[in-house]
């Protein structure tokens, strides 16, 4: 897979429809998925699988699901993962070629239109450059590089070859997401002035993941791709130079969506980073970290706070979103976690009119009546806000909506949810969290940062 030379089910119909003409997760293709011949369809798309680990076969078995797609190449330099997606695809009768190098497999394959980038963060930007250059679309997984050196070159090859670069921020095609910002918050406008954002990654110890007996790569070719053993190849998310650690491995995808939601990027981010529980000599960069970034939106500032930790996995993955007149907390998984608050001085009939338009369902038995009564010096436990579910599902896998908009793209009947430009401004206010904890003080964005 590296050069030999470099290194929702939605069910309110018709947001269903105003969103898929928004590119947010519907396949219209007429091609049947696995087709035994090779003749392809007019609206059958003939993907590259570059990079076949563990993400790299999530997207593959996504991709399943979702009719007209036929891999005809998987790229990987362990045969162990090249093998295993292989015979995934030969079972789900899909006619391909497997390679070590992507250069031989874009030199041979003529008949592609796009790519599905899963490499490590150091490869994304020559992987996609050379994808892009050769005229195919690109599906490239966050982040979309561990450098903004990289991020940019990226960003200009789309501009200077005109094909598609998605970034794998799914959850910009996640219905629900997309419910929230669309109705919820500019539309309702249910939270009144957000004044804060909380949100976190919690994930508990791990170990190393393992190699396989007799599944080793020699050292030469190791070290030809990048790597200083197996143990860096398995798990290079803790290497600095391969990967741009928790932070970026986690806590990319939910800074995005507070940048998404506030329709601002951030002024100013802060820092603490450790590492207080892994070994530094096998994970160079810290297991803990936790940042507060200053924003100056349309209605006013707004200091949020995330946190990702790889020692414990207390209360999952969520971002809250808290403003004057209620809050908002929103999550990929489990939905039961998701729903919006009404602060209790607000009146409830202002909110009953996006329960008639269908925005919302209140959950009831949840209200405590308010009571001034005391026992002792203890006054009683506020009552809690009222609760109301958003009325919008996501039975999918994950990252479906966002492949079928990315093909959707490419089919010309959608606009990518996270373009390159995106995905480039979503790196700059995420790596700039591993320069000030290397700084331990302030660091200040520049408008200009947000540019390529």
């Amino acid at each position: 897979m590296y050069s030999e030379k470099a290194k929702g089910k939605i069910n309110r119909r018709n947001f269903l429809h105003s969103t898929a003409a928004a590119g947010a997760g519907l396949a219209f293709s007429h091609g049947a998925f696995g087709r035994l011949n090779s003749r392809k369809e007019p609206d059958d798309i003939n993907v590259a699988l570059l990079g076949a680990g563990e993400q790299g076969k999530v997207l593959m078995e996504t991709c399943r699901k979702i009719p007209g797609i036929r891999f005809r190449a998987v790229c990987d330099i362990w045969p162990y993962n090249r093998k295993w997606v292989s015979g995934r695809l030969r079972a789900y009768r899909h006619e391909h070629n497997a390679y070590v190098d992507y250069e031989e497999m874009l030199d041979r394959e003529k008949d592609l239109d796009a790519v599905i980038i899963a490499t490590p963060d150091f490869w994304h930007a020559d992987h996609a450059v050379a994808c892009l250059e050769a005229g195919l679309h690109v599906y490239c997984e966050k982040e979309m590089s561990n450098t903004l050196d990289g991020a940019r070159k990226m960003v200009q090859a789309a501009k200077e070859t005109g094909r598609l670069l998605q970034i794998g921020h799914q959850r910009r095609s996640n219905p629900r997401y997309i419910f929230c910002h669309e109705k919820l918050l500019k539309d309702a406008k249910l939270l009144g002035q957000i004044t804060a954002v909380n949100g976190q990654w919690n994930r508990a110890v791990a170990p190393p993941r393992i190699v396989p007996k007799r599944t080793e790569i020699d050292a030469k070719t190791l070290a030809r791709y990048g790597y200083k053993s197996m143990q860096q190849l398995r798990n290079w998310r803790w290497y600095k130079g391969l990967g741009g650690g928790p932070i970026v491995d986690l806590g990319s995808h939910q800074i995005d969506i507070y940048t998404w939601f506030l329709g601002a990027h951030p002024k100013s981010v802060v820092a603490s980073g450790r590492t207080n529980y892994y070994d530094k000599s096998t994970h160079e960069w810290y297991d803990t970290v936790m940042a507060i970034y200053e924003y100056e939106t349309a209605q006013g500032p707004v200091t949020a706070f995330y946190q990702t930790i790889s020692t414990n996995s207390s209360n999952g993955y969520f971002e809250n979103f808290m403003g004057t007149e209620g809050s908002l907390v929103i999550t990929e998984y489990p939905p039961s976690r998701c729903g919006i608050y009404r602060e209790k001085w607000v009146l409830e009939t202002k909110w009953d009119r996006w329960v008639k338009k269908g925005y919302l369902k209140k959950v009831e038995g949840l209200d405590q009546p308010e009571s001034e009564e005391t026992v002792g010096e203890v006054r009683p436990p506020s009552p809690k806000p009222p609760k109301y579910d958003m009325l919008v599902e996501m039975d999918k896998p994950f990252h479906q909506p966002h492949l079928e908009n990315f093909f959707d793209a490419i089919r010309g009947r959608a606009k990518l949810n996270c373009p390159a430009e995106i995905g480039y401004e979503t790196a700059v206010a995420v790596l700039k969290v591993n320069e000030a904890v290397e700084a331990a003080r302030k660091l200040e964005f520049q408008t200009d940062e947000f540019k390529v």
